[in-house]
């Protein structure tokens, strides 16, 4: 048997998992939206794409339609997501499974309801964000998907 390593994954511990579904808006510039944790939440001051927890009995799409509309004041029909890739990360007290969808199409104006800051950047500059670990392995996806 071959040897695999992945630091991000901690299979001999039991953890919760929690299911979060998170969004890379691209408007028509191609650029993604990325959102600022604020001050006083865990990883504040770090980039992530929008999003949040998966309700039980809730679908990804639902979840991630709701909690757009809860952060960033718009709305988007759980339809127009399209599934990109997924994190699987390891935390010190859960293990965090969060599948990115893409969306190009929404209503209403992009506004921090919730985050410190929101900035629109080209696939090619996201990495110069602070991200926390789960999302930064998300950003390849996004450069092969949408170039530069």
């Amino acid at each position: 048997m071959s040897v695999c390593v992945n630091p991000h994954i901690a299979p001999e511990r039991r953890l919760d998992v929690v299911l979060v579904a998170a969004a890379a808006l691209v408007d028509a510039d191609g650029r993604v939206l990325i959102a600022e944790r604020p001050q006083g939440k865990a990883m504040a001051g770090l980039w992530e794409f929008p999003g949040g927890k998966v309700e039980p009995g809730e679908i990804p799409e639902a979840a991630l339609s709701r909690e757009l509309a809860e952060e960033l004041g718009i709305e988007v029909a759980p339809a127009c997501f399209t599934p990109l890739s997924f994190a699987s990360h390891s935390y010190d007290d859960f293990h965090l499974l969060m599948p990115l969808y893409l969306a190009y199409r929404w209503e209403g104006a992009v506004r921090a309801l919730h985050h410190a800051d929101l900035a629109w950047a080209r696939p090619r500059d996201l990495a110069r964000y602070p991200m926390p670990p789960a999302d930064a392995p998300l950003l390849a996806a996004l450069r092969d998907r949408l170039g530069a």
